[in-house]
Formats: structure tokens, C-alpha cells, sequence
């Protein structure tokens, strides 16, 4: 079974198009117009062995809340797509990860239920041209459409880039671990309740 989705979406602000491939080689082909948010973004595809195609244009002329937060959303809808009914998977993810001084941690349930536990504190309001608080605006359209809870951390750290390299390594890898057929599990459903 070819655990791939593509999503469009479309509106006034942005106009985004992205593809992922759960079993891919860690492949990213990433046009949005943000460039530290791509390199985010080739930090999960590459930790999480997940190939991650995103095309994006959006109202850069006014900032980049709109189109960071639009490819969190598509990208939770490509997520879901792609994981399907959730048979056989691990369902659960974990990762730690350290860059130098910092260290963070997250923790994902494809449980069915949006939830983000955001803790991370950025010592500066941008690195480069891009705005920190725009993160957490990724992570919950992430979790909103993806249909996940989410638990990321900040553990340590001093240096703005090192955590937010942190930050999405873990996610990566903590996805790839959650997503990771669990052969167990072949077939079966991870839950008590017979749906998620």
C-alpha cells in the first residue's frame, strides 16, 4: 500500500500545493518563498525519511504568518491523507534532539484529536528575515488538520537557530517513528476503541 497524499489549497492569501510520500528516501523539493522555514522543512523530510514536496505563494508583501501557517495546514491534510486509517502503524512518536547548547524534545499521538502543548521560547523575535512566533502558527495548523496531539519542548538553549533546528528534527523524527509500520500490528488498529 503506497502511503502517498497530495494536497491544493487555495485561497485570497495563499495559493499552496504539497505532496508527501510516508515511505520516501527523506526527499524535499520546497518553493515558498521562506527560506529558514525550508530549511525547517528539510530537517523533517530528512529525519523523518519522509519525501515533502511544497509549492507556495502567498502575501509575502505583507509578512509570512499567512503562508507559514497555510503550510502547516496542508501539510496536516497531506499527512492525514496519507496515513489512512492508521492500521499497522506505531501511532506513537518520540525524539530528542540536541544541536550544541540546545535540546528539544517532541512527542506525537496520531490520535484523531487536534492538541499542541507548545513550550518553546525563541531568545529573539526573528532569525533572519523569518518571525519565531510564526512556529507555533505552523504546528497548529499542522495538528488542527493532521489530526494529532503534539507535545514539543524546549529543554535548553541559547541560540535561536540551534532551537528551532531542535525543534524540527525532533519533529521528524518523532514522526517517523509514529508513522513506522509496526509489523505486530499488521492489520490492527492501535487503539481500545476500534477507531482513531
Amino acid at each position: 500500500m503506497q502511503r502517498k497524499a497530495e494536497v491544493e489549497r487555495n485561497t485570497l492569501e495563499t495559493r499552496i500545493r504539497v505532496a508527501v510520500d510516508l515511505d520516501g528516501r527523506g526527499d524535499s523539493r520546497l518553493e515558498t518563498g521562506l527560506p529558514f522555514l525550508e530549511h525547517m522543512l528539510d530537517q523533517v523530510a530528512r529525519h523523518g525519511m519522509i519525501d515533502i514536496d511544497i509549492v507556495a505563494k502567498g502575501d509575502l508583501h505583507i509578512d509570512g504568518h499567512h503562508t507559514t501557517e497555510d503550510i502547516g495546514i496542508a501539510l496536516g491534510q497531506a499527512m492525514a491523507g496519507a496515513v489512512g486509517d492508521k492500521r499497522g502503524i506505531r501511532r506513537y512518536g518520540h525524539a530528542y534532539v540536541p544541536l550544541d547548547e540546545a535540546l528539544s524534545r517532541v512527542v506525537i499521538d496520531f490520535s484523531g484529536r487536534p492538541g499542541l502543548e507548545f513550550d518553546v521560547q525563541f531568545p529573539r523575535a526573528r532569525i533572519g528575515e523569518f518571525d519565531t512566533e510564526l512556529f507555533y502558527e505552523f504546528f497548529q495548523g499542522f495538528v488542527n488538520h493532521a489530526g494529532v496531539t503534539l507535545h514539543a519542548d524546549n529543554l535548553k538553549g541559547r541560540n535561536a537557530h540551534h532551537i528551532a533546528e531542535t525543534l524540527f528534527k525532533a519533529f521528524g523524527r518523532a514522526l517517523r517513528m509514529a508513522l513506522e509500520p509496526d509489523p505486530r500490528m499488521s492489520g490492527i488498529l492501535p487503539s481500545t476503541k476500534g477507531a482513531l
